[in-house]
C-alpha cells in the first residue's frame, strides 16, 4: 500500500518557512537580550563580546566575554559565570530551561565589533558574508587591512576588497603562527606586570 506524500517542495517550502520563523524569534529574542545582559557582564569588570542562544528543547545561552586587556582565564570564566547565574535567575530574562555557557573568546576571536577589524589589522580572518557577492561568493579568508568608515577592509588573493560591516554574517579570526605568537607575548607581559 503506497503512501501519499505531499510534493517534495511543498514539504521543504513549509520546513524553510518554520525555521525561518524560529530564527527570526531567536534573533529577536537575542536583540532583547543583549542591553539586559552586556550591562550585567560590564558590572563584573568584563566586555561582552558575543552572546548566542542555540538549542531547541534544551536551549544554551552562550556569553562570551573578556576583560578590557583582552584577557580571560578559566577563573575569570567561573567568576563571571556565578555573577551571571544570580543575576539571570532574579530577572529571568529567558522562558523554559538552559543551561549557561561562559567563556573567553579565545585565539581565534569572533570579530564582532567594528573596532575589532581594526583592532586585529594585519591578522588573517575569516568572513562570511549575509548574501553572496557580486560573484556569487559569501565566504572570504585574507588579511585584515582595517577599516574605511564602516567598511572593513581585506585583502584576498592580492586582492584589496571593502564589505560593508552590515553585510558580515560572522567573521573571526584565523589561528595563524603570528595571532600564536602575539598571544604568549601579551600573556608574557601580563604576567610580567602581575610579578
Amino acid at each position: 500500500m503506497a503512501v501519499a506524500r505531499p510534493p517534495r517542495g511543498k514539504h521543504f517550502a513549509e520546513r524553510s518557512a518554520r525555521l525561518k520563523r524560529k530564527s527570526h524569534a531567536i534573533f529577536s529574542l537575542l536583540s532583547q537580550l543583549e542591553p539586559i545582559i552586556a550591562p550585567a557582564v560590564e558590572a563584573e569588570g568584563y566586555r561582552l563580546v558575543r552572546l548566542r542562544l542555540m538549542g531547541g528543547k534544551r536551549k544554551t545561552l552562550q556569553i562570551m566575554a573578556e576583560r578590557a586587556d583582552g584577557s580571560m582565564n578559566v577563573e575569570d570564566c567561573a567568576q563571571l559565570s556565578r555573577a551571571l547565574s544570580g543575576f539571570l535567575e532574579r530577572e529571568n530574562p529567558i522562558e523554559g530551561e538552559y543551561v549557561l555557557e561562559v567563556s573567553s573568546p579565545g585565539i581565534d576571536r569572533p570579530l564582532t565589533r567594528l573596532v575589532d577589524f581594526a583592532r586585529w589589522s594585519g591578522h588573517e580572518a575569516k568572513v562570511e558574508l549575509k548574501s553572496p557577492d557580486s560573484n556569487g561568493r559569501r565566504r572570504f579568508r585574507g588579511r585584515l587591512l582595517g577599516l574605511e568608515g564602516s567598511d572593513i577592509i581585506i585583502e584576498v588573493d592580492g586582492a584589496r576588497l571593502a564589505f560593508a560591516y552590515a553585510s558580515v554574517a560572522e567573521a573571526k579570526l584565523a589561528l595563524t603562527d603570528k595571532l600564536i605568537e602575539e598571544d604568549l607575548k601579551s600573556r608574557r607581559q601580563a604576567r610580567g606586570q602581575e610579578n
